[in-house]
């Protein structure tokens, strides 16, 4: 299995490398994200921290700006608590969170031989849990990153960076009165929000 990954990591910086300097960049993503307590009406649940993977295909626009497409997953324990503090789900509470997520980012490059290149960026897309017996649908999410991009001589560059992420879902219906208007139905939401440390292993330069 080392061999083969081994053979696909050199066949993909081949293929960078050849598209030209700077055009498009492959990058694999590692970092630690921290736990989140997610409210579910009456009900909570504690997702624990726990390693992000992922990558990603960057395409350059411009020297310092860029668009990208990337796949995250972190495998995870999603326990529930009843409004009492019991744990309702021991022994079945292990779990993934799934991005896919496209974007921009920004690098602020004042010069281009410049070797520590601040940059920003947001993306927007889709987000779904997966659980021990099924996967939740696709639900809207988004994260957003600062750091600091690592250039070297080679076509391999490194980032650092901190992020957050969301994921949106609705979740249970609220009953709201208004005198005169009457009872009407409101749909509830559960708010994934966490923050992460990390940074990337790019291959492929920039312009």
């Amino acid at each position: 299995m080392k061999y083969l990954f081994s053979a696909i990591l050199l066949f993909t910086v081949s293929i960078v490398n050849a598209q030209g300097p700077g055009s498009i960049a492959l990058n694999v993503y590692g970092g630690y994200t921290f736990p989140d307590r997610v409210r579910l009406d009456n009900y909570y649940s504690d997702i624990q921290g726990a390693f992000e993977w992922g990558g990603g295909l960057e395409y350059f626009v411009r020297r310092n700006k860029s668009i990208e497409l990337k796949y995250l997953r972190m495998d995870t324990r999603f326990p529930l608590y009843s409004p009492l503090g019991n744990q309702v789900n021991k022994n079945n509470d292990n779990g993934a969170l799934n991005f896919i997520l496209l974007g921009g980012n920004n690098y602020f490059a004042r010069t281009t031989d410049q070797k520590m290149v601040p940059y920003a960026g947001v993306d927007l897309g889709v987000g779904w849990a997966d659980g021990p017996n099924q996967s939740s649908g696709a639900k809207f999410a988004w994260d957003a990153k600062l750091g600091v991009k690592l250039m070297t001589s080679s076509a391999v560059s490194f980032k650092l960076h901190a992020y957050v992420q969301s994921m949106i879902s609705a979740f249970g219906t609220d009953f709201w009165y208004y005198p005169g208007w009457g009872t009407y139905a409101v749909s509830d939401y559960a708010h994934i929000f966490q923050f992460g440390l990390g940074g990337a292993i790019c291959f492929g330069k920039n312009k």
